[in-house]
């Protein structure tokens, strides 16, 4: 009898430890919320009451939160349920009504409610257990049953960029949009369509592609291409075909055209493969994006913010609402006028130039020739057209500005500048140099380092300067010595990146060492394995007039109000007086290689050279590149850099001069 008292009470204690293992109503809802934010909606469906499973079904419940998560972008999902301290005191009640809360993250901002949620005790199949009631408030409080939750979106203004003088550079304007009504075809289609494609230069193919779009009804107006406003003639001769119509749309306008293409860019199509990394950003396959220049540096500033409204289809319930907000206007250091003044004195030649005020580093100019009109990549550039542009070997659709270059003759005042700084030479000091090609020793076998002339043999800096003289130049670089040339260009900002909006390439030395004497005596008159941009060039030449000091070069309109130093003391403060002094009689003594064309009341130091690109020492036939950099030295408003390749058979750098100075004439002696 004691044994079975025993066992029985094992019984009991295991019974009721049994029944004490059943989840509460509180800990079913803890589940549920903890699935919720996890967003497993089949698991979550399988908690509902069977009446709210006869409300919905399974499918429908997930889809349901799935497309509505998924279409209005849900992020940082939090769904909070303070579980009750005490457990429910009556274990016998069927039905309890808890509170909880969700916050999340959407696409029009921040949403939050709170809402009470009734858990019910249900048998089923033999066994009981809390469920719970689910409705359709549950997922938005103003939804009541099957309604849809939709998003609309408003586009921002793009923002516009202005010049220093708050001209347009890239601004908002209105195209005209060429279309086609298809019922509106007469029996002579294809003489239409043919006309059509002549004046729109559209192969006929593209129109009848547009026209066989999937959505296309017969009485719509279907886009063909976009076409510039001003060019009111075309715009007649296209409305008088039957069937064309035209209607204004929003558009882009580059002002400056061909003169400012690289600097600025244009806006285009958003890709696929750029939506993929930009989507989370508000962009959609519908948006225009910045394709090149500072369309594409400036774009997250530009593009602003798309506005948002989540609401009940067909009602006036709105979930959510994010404002717009307008892209920024951006200012820029550029003066259209002067940039207008340099891509036309390029005049298609493969080249660049690059002007800078010389005091504040402000950016006034940056050009790069051959070019392409922006506006044609907005009113729509046919396959043969882009084709063309892409395909000339002058390369119109390459920025010529940021790239780098051998700079030639035009690094001498930098090399004498290092030579002076490590008291290498002294200005009076003369080389004896006779005939017009020299070599250190016969270790170098054939290779000569030639000069251009040979009037004079006594030859000190400043005589070098103004004949340009390789050999003078070439045994400076040698009696400074491969580290010390190399510590000295990098005061000058050789290799290292120059903090410019628009990406500039990096000025380097050399691939190697300067170990070598030949590439060590090629790098101090420009030649060698120097690279640099024009930028960086003209930069180097603001120490000439700043005491030594180079000035950071800036674009943005305000940035710099004062003066920004980039490199200290790169030379010393009397030797950029003295040197500024040398630049001057390359200009102004008649024998100096900047001397012609002469223009009256025109006052500038400068440096001419020509940059061999040769592929080997042997290498008779190579091209040249033609530079000249100048300044206006007795009271510096303007330093131009200026660069055209090819120069061999137009008489190297004495082609570029005089388009220089024509730009100068025309800005400072008015």
């Amino acid at each position: 009898m004691k044994k079975l008292s025993v066992l029985l009470l094992i019984l009991l204690v295991v019974v009721l430890g049994g029944c004490s293992d059943k989840p509460t109503a509180s800990d079913r809802f803890s589940q549920y919320i903890s699935l919720w934010n996890e967003q497993k909606f089949g698991k979550m469906y399988e908690m509902l009451t069977p009446s709210s499973k006869e409300s919905i079904s399974k499918e429908e419940f997930i889809s349901r939160y799935k497309d509505i998560y998924e279409g209005v972008s849900v992020s940082d999902l939090q769904v909070k349920y303070k579980k009750p301290e005490e457990e429910e005191k009556n274990k016998d009640e069927n039905k309890v009504v808890y509170p909880f809360s969700l916050s999340m993250e959407t696409v029009a901002g921040a949403v939050t409610f709170e809402q009470n949620v009734t858990i019910q005790k249900e048998k089923v199949e033999d066994e009981e257990d809390w469920f719970i009631s689910w409705k359709p408030t549950m997922i938005f409080p103003e939804l009541e049953g099957e309604e849809k939750v939709k998003v609309s979106s408003i586009t921002p203004q793009r923002g516009q960029i202005f010049d220093k003088n708050e001209n347009p550079l890239a601004v908002n304007g209105i195209a005209h949009e060429i279309g086609i009504v298809p019922a509106n075809l007469p029996e002579n289609r294809e003489e239409v369509l043919s006309e059509v494609s002549s004046l729109l230069k559209v192969s006929v193919a593209e129109i009848e592609a547009e026209l066989n779009q999937a959505w296309v009804k017969p009485d719509y107006f279907v886009p063909i291409k976009k076409i510039d406003p001003e060019n009111t003639e075309l715009l007649q001769k296209l409305v008088s075909l039957p069937s064309i119509q035209k209607k204004d749309v929003d558009a882009r306008f580059y002002p400056l055209g061909e003169a400012a293409a690289h600097l600025i860019g244009y806006i285009g199509s958003i890709t696929a493969e750029e939506l993929e990394s930009l989507k989370s950003e508000g962009y959609s396959d519908q948006s225009k994006v910045g394709k090149a220049g500072l369309e594409q540096v400036y774009e997250k500033r530009l593009k602003g913010q798309t506005g948002y409204t989540i609401f009940v289809d067909g009602t006036d319930k709105i979930i959510a609402e994010k404002p717009a907000v307008e892209g920024e206007n951006i200012s820029i250091t550029i003066d259209s006028h002067l940039q207008k003044e340099l891509y036309n004195q390029l005049k298609g030649d493969p080249g660049t130039a690059v002007a800078i005020q010389p005091m504040t580093g402000e950016t006034l100019a940056m050009v790069s020739s051959p070019s392409y009109n922006p506006n044609e990549f907005i009113y729509g550039l046919s396959s043969e057209q882009y084709k063309i542009l892409s395909e000339d070997p002058n390369k119109p659709l390459m920025a010529r500005f940021n790239k780098t270059y051998v700079p030639g003759s035009v690094i001498k005042p930098l090399t004498a500048a290092i030579g002076l700084n490590n008291k290498v030479i002294q200005p009076t000091d003369a080389k004896k140099i006779t005939g017009k090609t020299w070599q250190k020793d016969t270790s170098w076998g054939n290779y000569y380092i030639t000069r251009v002339s040979e009037k004079v043999s006594d030859v000190t800096l400043p005589t070098a300067l103004i004949y340009s003289d390789n050999i003078y130049f070439a045994q400076l670089a040698l009696e400074i010595g491969s580290n010390k040339m190399i510590e000295g260009l990098k005061k000058f900002g050789f290799e290292e990146e120059i903090d410019f909006p628009y990406p500039i390439s990096k000025s380097t030395i050399a691939n190697s060492n300067l170990t070598n004497d030949t590439l060590l005596a090629d790098t101090g008159y420009g030649q060698g394995e120097l690279q640099m941009s024009p930028l960086h060039l003209a930069s180097t030449y603001t120490a000439f007039v700043n005491n030594g000091n180079i000035i950071m070069p800036y674009l943005e309109k305000g940035e710099n109000s004062q003066e920004s130093v980039w490199k200290g003391n790169a030379a010393q403060p009397e030797h950029a007086e003295m040197l500024l002094t040398y630049l001057k009689q390359v200009v102004n003594d008649p024998n100096g290689t900047a001397h012609k064309p002469i223009i009256e009341n025109l006052k500038l130091a400068g440096k001419t050279g020509t940059a061999e690109l040769k592929t080997s020492k042997s290498d008779d036939q190579a091209k040249e590149n033609g530079w000249f950099v100048a300044v206006d030295h007795d009271n510096p408003e303007l330093l131009i850099t200026m660069m055209i390749e090819d120069v061999k058979s137009r008489g190297g750098s004495h082609y570029v001069v005089p388009k220089v100075k024509q730009v100068f004439k025309e800005n400072l002696t008015q």
